[in-house]
């Protein structure tokens, strides 16, 4: 997964556990590890909700001021599904 320059420290920290992504389609699956930088996310669950759903505490749990702030970053392409992904950060060995 990729994360905006601002979240990564708060990634690696376990600060942030959590991102809304508005995708077409999934792209990651539960239970997979992902390459960030260096160390890994690995993918706790990731579950379809509404735009609806994205409250102003869930925004600042993914590491955003608010919800605004986190609408501007989470489209990721064409799609219009809001997924929200729970991870955790596995440091390099």
């Amino acid at each position: 997964m990729v994360f905006t320059k601002r979240l990564r420290d708060g990634v690696r920290t376990g600060n942030i556990t959590c991102s809304v992504r508005i995708w077409k389609f999934p792209h990651v699956k539960a239970g997979n590890r992902y390459r960030m930088e260096e160390g890994h996310i690995e993918v706790e669950s990731i579950e379809q909700i509404s735009i609806q759903e994205i409250t102003p505490q869930l925004a600042r749990e993914s590491g955003f001021l608010g919800l605004i702030d986190l609408l501007k970053v989470a489209k990721h392409g064409p799609g219009d599904n809001v997924y929200l992904v729970r991870f955790h950060y596995i440091p390099p060995e």
